[in-house]
């Protein structure tokens, strides 16, 4: 079956390449994201493969419709970037990757917290220019201290085990308990709790409607004052604008992130010649006390295979009419047990 990949980067296309050998689809790669205008590239292609940064809405998917794609298959676990509705009302199917190594995101949402704290690219950059001071580079022990893990699905719960083997007292918060958070030492508390006791707070919910935005101004002026925020789930979980302002007035101690809200057109792509237009990202990177990374958490070679695996057994499945294991619906906003409300979080708080 031919199959038009969008956003496909190097890596993925030499991974790709490997695993549809046993699969044996006719696999054309396009560099560029998928939207509007470049929706027309996978005409003659029963499949679509999408990123998490591409367009799917639904004008991208009547005009995939409109060239012969029957299903959009994305190589992500979040599916807030397609259109849910409009593609069943076109009579399009769409997979996703439901489950990869939760310890890549775990982990690396661990070494984020690490190099914030300690401030290891600050120190890294001056021993290369041999300056070995220590003055600010200061950090504190991880060890007795508070974690707040919102969102306690799989990545949150391998997160929420590491730091409790720190010797952090961890705490979670989400409106589906997880047996498995608890089995590890994790303790549910109310939303008011979570934001006003951690010393650290890392999100691993997804993007929905509910829980955009769920970082903002209200929840920022109720976290404990110097506590460090941590994302690696999506970047649209963040108002970057009120993110600044309790950066500015030290509410926010510090802030490492590897998603952005407006990443779409800066991620995964080389811009170190040309000029970085967002005014919002170039003030978030000339913070000191702030940490970026170009949505990289995900990328181990374990998780990688199991994404591009998936991803192309969803497609073969499709093609010879088998059940698709891993297909969204309409009816299904956020993925299962996963974190779905933000109205506790974002309420207004009475005294």
């Amino acid at each position: 079956m031919r199959v038009a990949i969008f956003s496909a980067a190097k890596y993925e296309r030499t991974m790709l390449d490997e695993l549809n050998a046993v699969h044996g689809h006719e696999i054309v790669y396009f560099d560029t994201r998928l939207d509007s205008r470049t929706a027309s590239l996978a005409a003659g292609s029963r499949a679509a493969g999408v990123g998490g940064n591409d367009v799917v809405d639904a004008d991208v998917l009547r005009r995939l419709a409109s060239g012969g794609t029957q299903l959009v298959a994305t190589r992500s676990t979040g599916f807030n970037h397609i259109d849910l509705d409009a593609a069943a009302e076109l009579g399009l199917r769409a997979v996703r990757v439901t489950d990869y190594s939760p310890n890549s995101v775990g982990e690396f949402a661990v070494g984020l917290l690490l190099a914030l704290n300690r401030k290891i690219p600050r120190a890294y950059n001056r021993t290369r220019e041999g300056n070995f001071e220590l003055d600010g580079l200061m950090g504190v022990d991880l060890v007795g201290r508070t974690v707040a893990v919102i969102g306690t699905g799989k990545i949150g719960t391998v997160f929420g085990r590491i730091m409790a083997g720190f010797g952090c007292a961890v705490i979670g918060y989400d409106l589906y308990r997880s047996a498995e958070f608890e089995k590890i030492g994790g303790r549910y508390v109310d939303a008011d709790e979570a934001l006003a006791a951690a010393d650290v707070i890392s999100l691993h919910c997804p993007l929905t409607p509910e829980t955009r935005h769920i970082v903002n101004a209200r929840t920022l002026a109720r976290v404990k004052r110097g506590a460090l925020l941590v994302n690696t789930s999506r970047g649209g979980l963040v108002d970057t604008e009120a993110a600044i302002d309790a950066l500015k007035s030290g509410q926010l101690g510090g802030m490492a992130i590897d998603v952005y809200e407006r990443e779409g057109s800066l991620f995964s792509k080389d811009l170190s010649s040309t000029v970085i237009t967002d005014d919002v990202i170039q003030r978030l990177v000339s913070f000191s006390n702030v940490i970026v990374t170009g949505h990289q958490a995900f990328f181990t070679r374990e998780a990688l295979t199991t994404i591009l695996g998936t991803t192309l057994t969803s497609i073969s499945d499709f093609a010879t009419g088998r059940p698709l294991v891993n297909e969204i619906k309409a009816a299904a906003r956020s993925p299962t047990g996963a974190f779905k409300s933000a109205a506790a979080l974002t309420k207004t708080h009475s005294a």
